[in-house]
C-alpha cells in the first residue's frame, strides 16, 4: 500500500522536516512563483505580450537567459537579484546584468550593456 507524503513528513523529527521544507523552498519553480503571485499563465502571457503556450514552455525550461527570467519575475511585480557567494567573503549582488544603458551612458561600453556589483551587508 502506498504511503502519502504528508504521512511520511509527519513522522519525521521536527528538525529534519524543517530542513526538508527549507530545501523545498530553494527548489521553487517558476510555476510555483506564478501561483504564489496568484497569476494564471494566461494573465502572465498578456502582461508579457506572448501566448499562453510560451509561458507554459518557459516554466518547463531548465536553462534560460537571465533577461528572460528577469522579465518573467518583474511581470509579476517582483525583482530578480543575482547573488554570487564566495568562501570567506560577503555575498555580492550583481546589479544591472544585461540591462541596456540609456543612450547617454553608451560611450563607455562597446556592447551597450552595463554590469555592476555591490556587496551585501
Amino acid at each position: 500500500m502506498a504511503r502519502k507524503l504528508d504521512d511520511i513528513m509527519a513522522a519525521l523529527p521536527a528538525q529534519r522536516r524543517a530542513r526538508i521544507e527549507g530545501r523545498a523552498m530553494e527548489l521553487a519553480t517558476l510555476k510555483d512563483l506564478r501561483k504564489a503571485a496568484e497569476q494564471t499563465q494566461e494573465s502572465l502571457a498578456v502582461t508579457l505580450g506572448v501566448g499562453q503556450d510560451t509561458i507554459s514552455r518557459l516554466e518547463k525550461r531548465s536553462d534560460m537567459l537571465l533577461s528572460t527570467l528577469r522579465h518573467y519575475v518583474e511581470s509579476m511585480g517582483g525583482k530578480l537579484e543575482l547573488v554570487a557567494q564566495f568562501p570567506n567573503r560577503p555575498p555580492v549582488v550583481i546589479d544591472h546584468l544585461g540591462v541596456e544603458k540609456s543612450s547617454s551612458d553608451l560611450g563607455s561600453s562597446r556592447t551597450g550593456r552595463t554590469r555592476s556589483a555591490r556587496v551585501v551587508a
